[in-house]
């Protein structure tokens, strides 16, 4: 029999995945429920902008491409730098994405002691690998494989709702697994959601709520974390973006600082280079709820390749 006590303490636990899991779901119907309403209301005839295609800015068509392939200028990648977006994966697509965190402390020493270690280069990095499917319309899965603590992190997006005229935001669900020791120990899941809007072809801005479960097992502590991923990227050439991001603890277990990145990216075709600074070597969603490291910057790259 189960100690009143143990109870209280074990339903306490799982409230804020309970909430969460209500939250995305209530934010999934409310967004699918208004695509169904704008439907109706247009009578099920032609769209404004396919009535009238001369008139039909860029922005319309790069918030409703024709495909899931079709290239979106505001939100050409699957990522912002740690943080996921909202972008869709044509079915039975691929992506692989690297990532590079150098060793080098950019805010320890002087200008020669950087130039010195090549701003971190020589100091060694983290490196991580993604590759990710589309195995229906909608729905990508992910395996992840990083050199911090040789963590693994099978992950799942379902990209249920699209900007569209009538729709104001996108928004997808997130799902992921993950365990350090080539996915032996301390399994942390988590469960969130990304909300996006888009403003034309030039800026995207993301909302990204994520909890997660046993995010302080390296410490041998049963805990959770609820975090709340902000960024955005924003295209200042025709192919070349600024991005940034932040991810503040709300609830739960936050040592540290809040993780943070930001960069300046390339586009050429289907490859997207980033040239990053952030405050963690953590990609995952576990490792970011662990938060970055106080007076820390390192140098890095985010480099990915659509096969389609």
């Amino acid at each position: 029999m189960v100690p009143p006590l143990l109870g209280r303490r074990r339903v306490t636990r799982i409230l804020p995945f309970v909430r969460l899991a209500l939250l995305v779901a209530m934010v999934v119907t409310m967004a699918r429920v208004a695509r169904a309403q704008s439907s109706s209301d247009d009578g099920g005839g032609p769209r404004d902008e396919d009535a009238t295609p001369a008139a039909g800015s860029a922005a319309a068509s790069a918030q409703t491409p024709a495909d899931d392939g079709a290239l979106d200028l505001a939100e050409p990648e699957y990522y912002v730098v740690n943080i996921p977006t909202t972008l869709r994966l044509p079915r039975h697509k691929g992506d692989f994405r690297l990532t590079h965190r150098f060793g080098g402390n950019l805010l320890d020493g002087d200008l020669g002691d950087q130039f010195s270690n090549l701003f971190g280069i020589d100091l060694g990095a983290t490196v991580g690998l993604e590759y990710r499917y589309a195995v229906v319309t909608a729905v990508q899965v992910a395996i992840t494989r990083t050199s911090f603590d040789k963590t693994v992190q099978f992950s799942g997006k379902y990209d249920a709702v699209r900007q569209a005229p009538g729709m104001p935001v996108s928004v997808s669900g997130l799902v992921s697994i993950e365990g350090p020791n080539n996915f032996q120990e301390r399994f942390a899941p988590a469960l969130g959601a990304v909300v996006s809007r888009e403003i034309g072809d030039w800026v995207a801005m993301y909302a990204t709520p994520v909890w997660i479960h046993n995010s302080a097992a390296a410490i041998g502590v049963d805990r959770d974390t609820l975090l709340l991923g902000v960024g955005g990227r924003v295209r200042i050439r025709p192919s070349v973006y600024v991005v940034g991001e932040v991810s503040p603890r709300i609830a739960g277990y936050d040592p540290g600082q809040p993780e943070y990145g930001f960069g300046i990216e390339k586009r050429a075709g289907g490859h997207m280079f980033q040239l990053t600074f952030s405050n963690t070597f953590g990609t995952t969603f576990g490792q970011l709820a662990r938060g970055g490291s106080p007076d820390t910057l390192y140098l890095g790259f985010n480099l990915s390749r659509k096969f389609f």
